[in-house]
């Protein structure tokens, strides 16, 4: 196969990288930029693990073409916080014990991102925050911590008072 050049934007970072046309983002991401923190397993789309925000919104890292990335903005786990300026849902996620293995974590966290990146303003249900996190599995947890940690940071980045009628 014949590389081709391509610009990437990748946690605010541009990237000029030679690739395979057949090449996912997922590969891309790990095996040619070493950003391990996207987890790679079903390679389907069915666990969710790969997930990444491209423009903002969750997507299976494993079945998108890297060349469908092309002037887009790209975050994966390692762009999301760092050590000492977690994101609220990575703290929370600390806070309520939600991480066990932590396999699945990177792709929960981009997940309830997008969920609640796309509802400013509102604490989230129980039952909505398990939806948005269906495509994502976790065979460590029963998810009740994870559910607690998402609306945890939904609080706190909304900045909503614990109040009658705020909460879930």
């Amino acid at each position: 196969m014949t590389r081709r050049a391509l610009d990437l934007t990748i946690n605010g970072e541009p990237y000029e990288l030679a690739v395979e046309p057949h090449w996912t983002l997922l590969h891309v991401l790990r095996r040619e930029l070493g950003m391990t923190g996207t987890k790679e397993n079903c390679l389907e789309a069915e666990c969710g693990v790969c997930t990444v925000l491209l423009d903002g919104k969750a997507v299976n890292a494993c079945i998108l073409l890297v060349e469908q990335a092309r002037g887009r903005s790209i975050v994966t786990i390692e762009g999301l916080g760092d050590p000492e300026h977690l994101h609220p849902l990575q703290q929370a996620f600390i806070e309520h014990g939600a991480v066990q293995c932590g396999y699945c974590i990177p792709g929960m966290i981009l997940s309830a991102k997008s969920f609640l990146d796309e509802r400013p303003g509102r604490v989230p249900s129980e039952a909505e925050v398990r939806e948005a996190l269906s495509g994502t599995l976790c065979r460590c947890t029963g998810y009740q911590k994870i559910v607690d940690a998402v609306i945890a940071a939904a609080r706190q980045m909304n900045a909503w008072p614990e109040r009658p009628g705020n909460a879930p």
